[in-house]
């Protein structure tokens, strides 16, 4: 099949999955567009690390690995690359604008042109999570290398890290920082230990509709206090009583930066 039949199929599948699911009297609705951004952004890094292999660093490619937790959910990890140098676990966003982050912070914000401020969950917590569960089934002594891969669209234009073993990259500089890592250590697998995690990881993308349905609900329900962030200026947002006024003993969700901040949100909004 060619990369047209693959696009063509993919978009196909992708529209049809953005219908309406139902688990018992529960319905869910995936957003079609988030859906194509996310898979065009993983379909990018595939092809960054084509050319990775190119170059003579050998490895298979694996994506959408819906890794077992715990809980019952799933972790899923966008796109890894296995090669002898261990795992390279990437996290891929396909956002636009200025991206702002702090590895401490729980939250990054990618500010855009007409400057709209939009909040989204630190990637490399994210990515932190799927190595956690990643390591139950390729075990402990594997290197797992964790890779932030942005889309060429976006600046990074202030990014902290503290952790040295977290690389936060466009797209495009998927080849520099693999061949950095890969300079750096030594090998660590061989072919068969790499076929074998292959495989394994292999099981984990064969995830049913209702197993991706039940993902999107556990991320809306992980990241819902998401919506209690200030739009303004990004501090939380606590829940307070209206003491005096025409409002009064009515309750409303207030910046907790107040006074330097006002803004304010009616609970039903």
């Amino acid at each position: 099949m060619g990369t047209l039949d693959r696009i063509i199929n993919t978009l196909k599948s992708e529209m049809e999955n953005a219908n309406t699911t139902k688990q018992g009297s529960k319905a869910v609705h995936n957003n079609p567009i988030n859906t194509l951004k996310g898979w065009f952004g993983e379909t990018l890094t595939e092809g960054e690390l084509m050319l990775v292999k190119l170059f003579g660093r050998n490895g298979k490619v694996l994506r959408n690995i819906y890794l077992p937790r715990d809980n019952g959910g799933t972790s899923e990890v966008d796109v890894v690359f296995i090669s002898q140098k261990g795992i390279f676990v990437f996290e891929c966003k396909n956002f636009s604008g200025w991206i702002f982050g702090n590895e401490k912070d729980k939250y990054w914000t990618a500010s855009l042109p007409n400057g709209d401020k939009n909040k989204f969950p630190n990637p490399v917590f994210q990515n932190a999570t799927h190595i956690r569960w990643m390591r139950y089934v390729v075990g402990p002594s594997v290197p797992l290398f964790s890779i932030i891969s942005f889309s060429n669209r976006c600046t990074l234009k202030h990014i902290t890290l503290q952790s040295l073993e977290v690389k936060v990259v466009h797209r495009e500089d998927t080849y520099r920082i693999v061949r950095e890592i890969w300079d750096k250590y030594p090998d660590a697998l061989s072919e068969n230990e790499i076929n074998d995690i292959y495989e394994k990881l292999k099981t984990y993308t064969n995830a049913n509709a209702e197993t991706k349905v039940s993902h999107i609900e556990n991320i809306e329900n992980n990241f819902k206090e998401q919506d209690l962030i200030c739009p303004k200026c990004g501090s939380k947002l606590v829940l307070r009583t209206a003491s005096k006024g025409a409002n009064a003993g009515n309750k409303f969700y207030g910046c907790s930066s107040f006074p330097n901040c006002r803004y304010i949100r009616n609970l039903n909004d």
